[in-house]
């Protein structure tokens, strides 16, 4: 008799994907190494990286010999950074699909957003979560100055840690005022010269895709960036980020 039995499905090629924005120099692509190297062992991992005109950050954490060079791919947007990742993550999603079809099964991708400011978030329809990075190179204040990548990224991390007697930052201070702005969200001061701080970003990851797998995690929406300034040749304008005007220009 012939086999009337439904196929087997197919194997489920949707990895957990991790946003990470913050502003520029706060450590984004060393934080993504630093969870490569932690933990490619246990995780299948890819990750696209977000420049405006070139591929400098995937170039860097392909010289950094993190994973195999192939599963580092570079998105140019061409645009603000939060465009590619908020208002059209079209590019974006077409990478990861991608990835994520070219080397089945990843458990996790990682998208690096190019440096932004303080506003920065990650639409759900790319990501699931979202890590925000600050440094404490910025100035020990920063993470009291809040806006919606602080304030509501799944988890927020206090970078470089190790520089803070340099830079005369009080890094416990840091924390809690971060966590007064995240209203008890979680904080993570971490280095990567600090194994323990290191391992502590990991169990979050780990946490997250177990999560992920289980079905249990649910995106949340960070909601859309503040409005902000961008300087032009004509002296700049106010970017807003409105759900009924996704790219509002107000000169």
């Amino acid at each position: 008799m012939p086999d009337t039995s439904s196929p087997a499905p197919a194997p489920s090629t949707r990895s957990l994907r991790l946003g990470v924005a913050g502003p520029v120099g706060t450590g984004k692509s060393s934080l993504i190494a630093t969870i490569c190297r932690a933990m490619a062992g246990e995780l299948q991992i890819g990750v696209i990286t977000n420049d405006i005109y070139t591929d400098e950050d995937a170039r860097f954490l392909r010289s950094a010999g993190v994973l195999p060079e192939e599963r580092i791919r570079a998105v140019e947007t061409g645009a603000c950074p939060h465009t590619a990742i908020r208002d059209d993550v079209t590019t974006n999603l077409l990478a990861v699909e991608d990835l994520e079809a070219d080397f089945a099964p990843l458990d996790l991708v990682l998208v690096e957003s190019g440096g932004d400011n303080l506003t920065a978030t990650f639409s759900p329809a790319l990501v699931d979560a979202q890590i925000f990075v600050l440094d404490v190179a910025g100035g020990g204040d920063v993470a009291r100055k809040g806006g919606p990548g602080i304030a509501r990224a799944d988890l927020l991390v206090i970078n470089k840690i190790d520089l803070a007697p340099y830079v005369e930052v009080d890094v416990e201070q840091m924390v809690a005022d971060a966590v007064e702005a995240r209203e008890g969200g979680p904080v993570l001061a971490l280095s990567r010269k600090q194994q323990d701080t290191v391992e502590k970003l990991c169990v979050w990851v780990r946490g997250l895709v177990a999560s992920h797998r289980s079905g249990q995690h649910v995106p949340q929406d960070p909601g859309p960036m503040a409005p902000h300034f961008h300087a032009d040749e004509d002296g700049g304008y106010v970017h807003t980020h409105g759900e009924e005007d996704a790219v509002h220009h107000q000169h």
